[in-house]
């Protein structure tokens, strides 16, 4: 019998128990014996609840217990998961989490720590829910050499933007209804800055390149300035406004961002709509492959944790399903100014004015002009080249957004 921890029973944590309960016969035929939630680690009693035996307050009970070989971490935020996860590797037990914020600022340590006692740290439910994404990028596409991944990682934004596209409504009309739903938080702005998003693009990232770079150093806007204007001009060009997690190489270095786009409409990113999230791989051998689905939610993101530990408890020695990180030096980070792409710009000037926005900017696609704002898509430019172009001009800027 295989002994199991949870820490935490919020939603994923109490969603994995579920999984691990309803499809136990199934979950144990493919392990090779029964499994056990022998303790489930959370601040609050829940005596209504079928687990109320196994509930805990004190987590030394489960890093003492030689039984428990498997935990699982559900609990959020940097602290103390970070402490209890370093805990359980130390004392050899293998650790999987839903936690990105652990995994996007610890991570290489953790899989050196994890090496280091012959046990795993997995992680598939910290990037889209219940998407499989880390362990195709682990398993399926080892043998290729992944050039891009662009992605919408966070449902919330998707679900505001989306509303936004296709009613007209208002950022802040369409943020009210989905804390109402229970999409968004009180404070929504790890959703709305794009903070979730550029963890996971982070993750994404080192099991691409094989290199971790910190998400607080990385390109990040979120979706607040995006207006309803916005959203109709991006549709009358054939566009949609995502906020996409996005990293590449850029001259050998590592780009990450986090930005809204332009999606075109032939993008398969294009038709991702609600709190659904894709992400699109691009790699050498295989071309195109196109990740879709729920992004978040008790089920979906636990149903990736319960894969996590099933892929722990049959196989042996665990610490062979790993990735290998190493931590990104300054000169390994691309400088997001030589980032190459073409922009929306939108600014408070003349029609009359093409000819002189012309040269300044070496050529103007999609010309618009509207009410005295003045639009258009460039050529493909750097940013650094987008910005000062930007400057030279004497027109106020009203919106850039880069075309993916």
């Amino acid at each position: 019998m295989i002994h199991v921890a949870l820490l935490g029973f919020g939603v994923v944590g109490s969603g994995t128990a579920e999984v691990l309960t309803q499809n136990q016969s199934i979950i144990e035929k493919k392990v090779g014996q029964a499994v056990n939630i022998k303790y489930i680690l959370d601040l609050r009693d829940f005596p209504d609840s079928p687990f109320a035996d196994r509930v805990v307050h004190d987590f030394q009970i489960i890093a003492n217990d030689p039984e428990v070989s498997v935990v699982a971490e559900m609990l959020g935020g940097s602290h103390p998961a970070y402490e209890f996860t370093v805990a359980c590797l130390k004392a050899g037990k293998s650790v999987v989490t839903s936690n990105k914020e652990v995994v996007a600022n610890f991570g290489t340590e953790l899989l050196a720590l994890a090496r280091e006692h012959g046990v795993s740290y997995l992680f598939e439910a910290s990037v889209g829910g219940g998407i499989p994404i880390i362990r195709p990028l682990r398993e399926d596409l080892a043998s290729n050499n992944v050039t891009a991944i662009s992605g919408i990682l966070n449902g919330t934004t998707n679900y505001i933007l989306t509303r936004m596209d296709t009613e007209g409504a208002s950022f802040e009309d369409v943020l009210k209804d989905a804390q109402k739903l229970g999409y968004a938080e009180a404070n929504p702005a790890a959703d709305v800055e794009g903070l979730d998003a550029a963890r996971k693009i982070v993750i994404l990232a080192a099991m691409a390149f094989g290199k971790r770079i910190d998400p607080n150093t990385i390109l990040c806007e979120g979706i607040t300035g995006i207006t309803a204007a916005d959203s109709e001009l991006a549709g009358e060009m054939g566009y949609a406004i995502k906020l996409i997690g996005y990293t590449t190489r850029v001259d050998g270095k590592i780009l990450a961002m986090v930005s809204p786009r332009l999606v075109p409409l032939g993008n398969p990113i294009h038709g991702v709509n609600g709190v659904f999230n894709g992400i699109l791989v691009t790699a050498d051998m295989v071309g195109q492959v196109m990740f879709y689905g729920p992004g978040a939610g008790k089920l979906p993101t636990a149903s990736a944790v319960a894969g996590d530990l099933i892929d722990v408890m049959g196989h042996t020695p665990a610490g062979i399903h790993s990735p290998v990180w190493v931590d990104a030096t300054l000169d390994e980070i691309a400088d997001p100014d030589t980032y190459v792409c073409r922009h929306l710009v939108v600014l408070d000037a003349h029609e009359s004015d093409v000819g002189y926005l012309e040269t300044v900017f070496g050529g103007l696609n999609a010309v618009h002009y509207t009410e005295g704002r003045f639009s258009f898509i460039t050529e493909e430019m750097t940013e650094a080249a987008v910005k000062a172009c930007i400057e030279a001009v004497d027109y106020p800027l009203v919106t850039r957004i880069r075309v993916l």
